[in-house]
């Protein structure tokens, strides 16, 4: 955010946020469990020039320990109290530690190593240590393994200083069974096989935080080549011919072209010594960007002729915005995590303008509206919204920070800031900004400093509302007519919830008439604004507001819209629409549950771009199964299934055929959509025009053994037809919870409360969806207490969107009232329960709560 430049405009910024600067004093740190943000302030002071050299000695048995070496060299400034090194492990493992070549006893406390003053030294300091690593974020598998340590994770690996700003070089060498490949930060200098082990040496990486810091091994396929004058390497897993054959070149393009306009804009070349790039089957994110060893969800990066165009752009811009991440957040690292929202903004940001780049305005206005502003809404509408720029007190809790905020409301906000600076203006306080803290670190304050020399522009109140507050505005309009004319036109905003506060922002209203449209653009700085350029204007046949997709809020609905919703030929105004109305229809404004889902339906065969369609028909699911009762369900059923087949059939593209087919699988019901969904799977013969891969077969298995237990052995005939093994063993870990019996299903979930049975994190969510689907809510629905007991410790042992994905699963289709009250049971019962946690939960439940009034 922008304040002027004047020199008492600056003292006041540094006074109001003096209180909340990261490391504005260093204090005394306690022991305690995780990173404290009093220890990361003291060891911030006193430690520099950092360098770890880690050996890893990786067996075959994915069940017998990882024998390690460290050495850490490190400057001391002065020394006036033992130094606390991060290691969230047993003690027990660490079997010898050195300090400046003198062997100390291990003195383990509170997930840290002490080292008494008398040990250490001003200047220059080696400690070393040997050790079996703890295995949590390392991820091994059968063959594979790889490291991810975002947030604080690679505590749980080796000992370090696990915060984001002691960044340091790491010398890493890598021993794995034979056959294995390797990747790291760093480039491989030599490997040397023997003894059926290969041992390979990686080049001294560039700076960087120990989130960064990772590493991959296994049985990959590798593949290289050449993006500018640099080498390339991508490793992958994949058996599939056609997929491998459509993706590898389309994924080394995508990363040129991501790097060439980040290296444009930025006016600084590819920041890091390597490019490298990895695919993991059920990867826990869509990737993670750690520069060298890029890694990626296998599923995201390799697709076949079946793809529709919202996968292959979604694809795309996956790449671009982990290739954003080299300089932003990698090179220039938030201080603290409490600022982690600045990275992913900016990599959402400079994604959405590689799109724009290479794909034209249009498609990106529309994919920016499509991709950012429900997910935004689905958070900013509930109880448990939280502001983009949270407080953090300990890097344990830093995964809770994580969420659709972050990542898709702070990308509006950007927008809306480009918008007020101008885009050179904002492009040139960027540049100044990587360029001043590179291979450092910086806060948002940071940026708002120079952003602020940029501009004349004073947004501090701006920066309050869209930067440090939760929430979403409500507009409303008021008309007045006088003789078919407009003689008054008033839009007035006001808080969806919480304290009076007003949102500057930008967007358009469209008036249409019978042979034309008029454009009118409304800037809203306050609570209300009268337009006055529509005075003495016809009255129009309705009107669209938010037209051009920019604004944000909770926009009104004309409901003369609706009759022509299909016929307007701009499709960001009717994907502008359909989101105004569904997020309408849950605060009981205009619509009905069921009058909203009719109105949707009618546009199943009309709506034409393929990205609206896959809008409307996700909108018609969550109608569907959330607020709408089953006995109404069943009384529809027939009428929806019957309206998507038809639209499949009268649409032209595959794709749209695709993604109505994949709404018809998702909504069917009736004995007649059973036998046809399960003839299509048997004889493996799709609609015309719809094209199914083994992952599509797959789905349908799971459809039927979830809706029709008759067909005896779905699942385990689908499991003989696959040939990849990664992909067996996860239809392997599916069955249970799709079982026709009760107990199983029991047992399975029972098995998650160990937190062994959970390593594998998409399996865990993808199951827990199939097990909580309302077609079992009646023996599901006793687990809930229990699932919501456990968020805590999925937090502690999982990665940072586990507990939003688990809650998600859990309870994303409820709708009855004995649901909502264990919810509240809960919480009434937990009164002093992690605020963070607390949120995600009515986050997580908002759909739940809603249908109880809407129902």
């Amino acid at each position: 955010m922008i304040f002027k430049i004047y020199t008492r405009g600056i003292i006041l910024f540094l006074v109001i946020f003096n209180a909340v600067t990261a490391y504005a004093q260093v204090s005394a740190p306690a022991v305690e469990p995780g990173v404290s943000l009093v220890l990361a302030r003291y060891r911030r002071s006193v430690i520099s020039d950092l360098q770890y050299t880690l050996n890893f000695d990786i067996p075959a048995d994915k069940n017998k320990g990882i024998e390690a070496r460290e050495s850490i060299s490190l400057v001391l400034k002065h020394i006036d109290q033992p130094l606390q090194l991060d290691l969230k492990q047993s003690p027990g493992k660490v079997h010898a530690i050195q300090v400046n070549n003198k062997q100390i006893p291990v003195k383990w406390e509170q997930e840290h190593l002490l080292i008494a003053p008398g040990f250490l030294r001003k200047g220059k300091n080696m400690i070393s240590l040997q050790f079996t690593t703890g295995d949590q974020s390392l991820n091994r598998n059968d063959d594979y393994l790889y490291a991810l340590f975002v947030p604080d994770r690679a505590r749980t690996v080796f000992a370090c200083f696990d915060q984001p700003d002691l960044k340091a070089n790491y010398l890493l060498t890598l021993t794995v069974p034979a056959g294995w490949k390797a990747l790291a930060n760093g480039v491989i200098i030599d490997s040397l096989s023997q003894g059926g082990r290969t041992t390979f040496r990686f080049n001294k990486s560039d700076k960087l935080s120990t989130y960064l810091f990772s590493f991959a091994a296994g049985k990959f396929n590798a593949v290289k080549q050449l993006i500018g004058n640099r080498k390339a390497e991508f490793l992958y897993r994949e058996t599939d011919t056609t997929k491998i054959k459509l993706s590898i070149n389309p994924t080394f393009t995508a990363h040129k072209d991501a790097i060439d306009f980040l290296q444009q804009w930025t006016g600084i070349p590819f920041p890091f010594q390597k490019i490298g790039f990895i695919a993991i089957p059920d990867f826990q994110f869509g990737g993670m960007e750690h520069p060298g060893e890029v890694q990626y969800k296998a599923s995201a990066v390799f697709l076949d002729d079946g793809a529709t165009k919202d996968m292959i752009i979604s694809r795309s811009n996956l790449f671009s915005h982990e290739t954003a991440h080299m300089w932003f957040g990698d090179m220039v690292t938030m201080q603290w995590f409490n600022d982690v929202w600045m990275k992913e903004v900016f990599a959402n940001f400079m994604a959405d303008k590689i799109t724009e780049k290479l794909m034209g305005s249009e498609t990106f206005d529309l994919k920016f509206l499509q991709d950012h502003y429900p997910a935004a809404y689905n958070i900013d509408r509930t109880q448990g919204a939280n502001p983009i720029r949270q407080d953090l007190d300990n890097l344990k809790d830093a995964g809770s920070l994580y969420g659709n905020i972050i990542y898709h409301k702070a990308p509006i906000m950007m927008q809306q800031l480009e918008l007020l600076m101008g885009k050179e203006k904002f492009r040139q306080g960027i540049q100044e900004y990587l360029k001043k803290y590179a291979y450092g670190n910086a806060t948002w304050n940071d940026l708002i400093a120079i952003l602020s020399k940029h501009t004349t522009t004073d947004l501090y109140a701006w920066n309050k509302v869209w930067v440090n507050q939760p929430g979403r505005p409500v507009f409303d309009e008021k008309i007045i007519y006088t003789g078919g004319k407009i003689s008054d036109f008033t839009i007035t905003q006001h808080p969806e919830f919480g304290a009076m506060r007003v949102w500057p922002q930008s967007f358009s209203v469209t008036m249409v008439y019978p042979l034309y449209t008029k454009n009118i653009a409304v800037n809203m700085k306050g609570a209300s604004i009268d337009l006055k350029e529509t005075v003495g204007l016809d009255k129009p046949l309705y009107m669209i507001f938010n037209s051009n997709g920019i604004g944000y809020g909770l926009f009104p609905v004309d409901k003369g819209s609706t009759d022509s919703l299909f016929r307007i030929n701009n499709p960001l105004q009717r994907a502008s629409l359909y989101i105004s109305a569904y997020e309408n229809m849950l605060e009981g404004r205009y619509f009905k549950p069921q009058e909203l889902l009719n109105i949707f339906s009618k546009g199943l065969a009309l709506e034409k771009e393929e990205t609206n369609l896959r809008l409307l028909t996700g909108y018609i699911g969550n109608i569907y199964w959330e607020f709408i009762t089953p006995a109404d369900r069943n009384k529809i059923a027939s009428d929806l299934e019957e309206s998507l087949w038809t639209a499949l059939q009268q649409q032209e593209k595959p794709n749209n055929k695709k993604v109505l087919f994949r709404a018809y699988q998702d909504v069917y019901l009736t004995e007649a959509a059973k036998k046809n969904i399960y003839t299509i799977w048997q004889l493996q013969k799709p609609p015309v025009g719809v094209k199914l891969n083994e992952d599509d077969y797959t789905s349908l298995a799971l459809s039927i053994a979830l809706k029709d237990d008759s067909p005896t052995g779905v699942l385990q005939m689908q499991e003989t037809r696959i040939t990849n093994a990664d992909r067996k063993k996860r239809l392997e870990f599916l069955i249970p919870a799709l079982s026709s019996n009760e107990q199983e299903r029991e047992a399975f979930f029972n098995s998650l409360q160990d937190a062994k049975n959970r390593q594998k994190e998409a399996w865990v969510t993808t199951a827990l969806v199939y097990l909580h689907h309302p077609l079992r809510q009646k023996t599901s629905e006793k687990y809930l207490a229990k699932s919501l007991e456990m968020v805590e410790e999925i937090q502690r042992t999982g990665d940072i969107f586990f507990p939003q994905s688990w809650l998600q699963a859990v309870l994303g289709y409820y709708q009855d009232k004995q649901a909502a009250k264990t919810v509240n049971d809960f919480l009434s019962a937990h009164p002093h329960y992690n605020p963070k946690l607390k949120a995600k939960i009515l986050q997580n439940t908002d759909n739940l709560l809603r249908a109880q009034k809407l129902l």
